[in-house]
């Protein structure tokens, strides 16, 4: 039996806290409690390990002292993934497996361990790898699919700004507005929430997806939305959203509309409707392929988080409701708070 005095414990354990090593400190707990009085089976219950690592503990203070408890892994020399591990680590997570000549698409911990070794460094074990990745900061994430601006980045650049200009400068007597169309699906995207443990929620969609869509025009100055809904995305959803437009503000004398180059911006019956109105409604088409420069884009991402993900409404038409009284409450708050005109919305009213 071990039987250690209180003070012979109390400097075991100040002596282990020094070293600041967790597993150096667990054996000498270990002993400190065992050398108490306390049974192997009891200790290792307190310290949530097994019996055999508190009798090793026993054993190894008995045969060496109190430095027999410490690491036997210090004497193993440098570590085999340090900085330079994580620099190389960082270097090969900027590109893709295809860059540097393999055959799979994306990373794995064995692959990055074998692109590792190939760059002249130790190789080492996967759970090893996986401890660089949570060191250097990597996680597993889903790639967002962009589709590339074909014009040079000065064009680009330049005609981004000329429309930010624009819109800087909006008066009552001339307002801008971003426009852009949303679909609305019946068969519900599922999103992240927050479940019990054990529970997982269902999602019931209804197999047979229908197709609602939302044109609207997004004030610069004010925030406020102006939408129309359709069953079809043409010009006509279009060319009734201007309407719109002109008869909310009918004492504007020009209109000026920043929007993308869908074709049914383009088209014939477009161009006849622009003529009809006389002039008060300008388009400005912004670079393809720039859905982050219509400010609009914002206000269909939180009607998406808002109302269409893992909604349960069993028709369209309820679903599309949702979305009008959304959009009316943000309206609503928009107006009374205009710290959120950027494109950022409540919840609904």
């Amino acid at each position: 039996m071990l039987r250690l005095r209180a003070g012979q414990r109390r400097k075991l354990l100040r002596w282990a806290e020094k070293k600041g090593c967790p597993l150096t400190l667990r054996r000498c707990m270990a002993v400190a409690k065992v050398g108490q009085g306390l049974s192997y089976r009891a200790v290792a219950r307190e310290l949530l390990c097994s019996v055999s690592t508190v009798a090793d503990a026993v054993r190894r203070y008995k045969q060496t002292g109190r430095h027999g408890l410490l690491d036997r892994r210090a004497g193993n020399g440098r570590r085999k993934v340090g900085e330079p591990y994580e620099a190389q680590l960082k270097q090969v997570l900027e590109g893709t497996p295809q860059d540097m000549g393999w055959l799979r698409t994306t990373w794995t911990r064995e692959l990055l361990a074998c692109e590792l070794e190939r760059r002249g460094l130790p190789r080492v074990s996967v759970t090893s790898v996986g401890r660089a990745l949570e060191r250097v900061g990597a996680s597993l994430k889903r790639p967002r699919p962009v589709v590339l601006c074909p014009w040079p980045a000065p064009r680009r650049a330049r005609r981004v700004w000329q429309l930010k200009c624009l819109a800087a400068h909006a008066t009552a007597n001339e307002p801008v507005f971003y426009e852009d169309e949303m679909d609305v699906h019946l068969n519900p995207k599922p999103g992240w929430d927050w479940m019990l443990p054990g529970h997982r929620r269902l999602l019931v969609t209804p197999g047979n997806n229908r197709k609602g869509y939302v044109g609207g025009a997004l004030e610069s100055r004010t925030g406020r939305l102006t939408w129309v809904k359709g069953a079809n995305k043409t010009s006509d959803l279009f060319i009734e959203l201007l309407h719109a437009l002109v008869q909310e503000h009918p004492r504007a004398t020009r209109l000026h509309v920043i929007l993308d180059n869908a074709s049914m911006h383009h088209g014939q019956k477009t161009r006849r409707a622009l003529a009809a109105l006389g002039g008060r409604v300008v388009l400005h088409f912004l670079p393809p392929y720039c859905p982050s420069a219509n400010k609009i884009e914002r206000v269909w991402w939180d009607v998406h988080a808002h109302v269409t993900r893992n909604h349960r409404r069993a028709n369209l038409d309820s679903l599309l409701g949702d979305v009008d009284a959304y959009l009316a409450g943000r309206n609503v708050h928009a107006t009374s708070h205009p710290t959120l005109r950027s494109g950022y919305a409540p919840l609904a009213a």
